[in-house]
């Protein structure tokens, strides 16, 4: 299926960009790097100045109260919502109309290029693009964790471009399906909506997608990932031994050069092992936390005596039980920020 970006590329840019790509074997990103950086350039404006404007009319009570820091964040979420939504739908509209997904085998997971699962792709590294810059700007606010999710995000989705997994690019986006009930559910705490009826509907659907979207559509498509790879490890694409691999336009990029090397197979593995791993921690603290948060403070009511010990006792307790809820409430707050990195 062929690349539907509105912009066709942008032939001094990708001359540019072109001495960079062949030192990094990366055929496709003159193709595709209007993409990346359109993208990039789209977030910027979102983050500044429309999220600005836009929220200080929206939300006059609420966000020209934010500090420095918190705006940023409250910014920085509206782009992720922007985003998720966005890519989340151009990814599932690529895999329900692409013919070229259709019929495929190991080969063509691993090596094929499309351009609408190249789009989807260029997309992706275009937000963590922009994510990289705007972090390492405010490393103070945004802390280490993203840096670094951001460095290994924009690998991944950059090592795409020779072409490599690009079957796979609108797959792993759907992992994201829960990012916008995250965001929803952040900006409720901000808007003093903490415990309502919407975040509790919010929160069961964040929980019920963040299972389907990634334990389990997200932990299986990993495993398929992960066995292709395996299965291309030092190995020469089967259309270019046979030679069959210029008769289709899916392989035009592929080469004897092609075969997966071990490292960058080991690479995706231990990066795969880790994500699931933190999606099942994630989860497991997220049920935790919700539940918390949800429940009612209990009161206990003792028959107050002469001297009034008893009465001081049960007001007592019962702040205590409020003060272990409020600490559910910001650990919940911290732990689905990291859930949405």
């Amino acid at each position: 299926m062929k690349d539907l970006f509105p912009i066709p590329p942008i032939p001094w840019l990708s001359s540019a960009v072109q001495p960079l790509a062949d030192a990094l074997n990366l055929p496709t990103l003159p193709l595709h790097i209007h993409e990346v950086l359109g993208s990039a350039l789209l977030y910027s404006v979102i983050f500044w100045p429309i999220s600005p404007m836009l929220s200080r009319v929206c939300f006059p009570k609420h966000y020209p109260q934010l500090s420095r820091a918190r705006r940023l964040n409250w910014d920085a979420h509206v782009v992720s919502m922007v985003q998720s939504i966005m890519i989340n739908g151009i990814a599932l509209w690529v895999l329900y109309v692409d013919p070229d997904r259709k019929n495929n085998d190991w080969e063509h997971r691993i090596w094929a290029y499309t351009g609408a699962d190249a789009m989807v792709q260029a997309m992706a590294a275009g937000y963590f693009l922009w994510d990289l810059v705007v972090t390492s700007m405010n490393l103070h606010i945004f802390g280490l964790g993203t840096l670094a999710h951001a460095i290994s995000a924009l690998a991944v989705y950059s090592l795409g471009f020779k072409p490599f997994l690009n079957h796979y690019a609108c797959i792993f986006i759907l992992w994201e399906l829960s990012t916008p009930f995250l965001n929803i559910h952040w900006f409720l705490d901000k808007l003093n909506m903490t415990g309502s009826k919407l975040q509790l509907y919010n929160g069961m659907m964040l929980i019920f997608t963040f299972f389907t979207a990634r334990l389990v559509f997200g932990t299986w498509q990993s495993f398929l990932a992960m066995r292709d790879i395996w299965a291309s490890i030092n190995v020469v694409p089967p259309s270019v031994v046979a030679g069959t691999a210029k008769l289709s336009n899916v392989y035009n990029f592929t080469t004897v050069d092609s075969a997966i090397p071990i490292w960058l197979g080991a690479a995706y593995l231990a990066s795969n092992l880790t994500l699931n791993s933190l999606n099942f921690y994630w989860f497991i603290k997220m049920i935790q936390a919700v539940t918390k948060r949800f429940t009612p403070a209990k009161t206990v009511v003792v028959e107050k005596t002469g001297s009034g010990k008893s009465s001081s006792t049960a007001v007592k307790v019962d702040a205590e039980t409020l003060k272990r809820r409020k600490a559910g409430v910001e650990e919940e707050r911290a732990l689905l920020d990291e859930a949405g990195l």
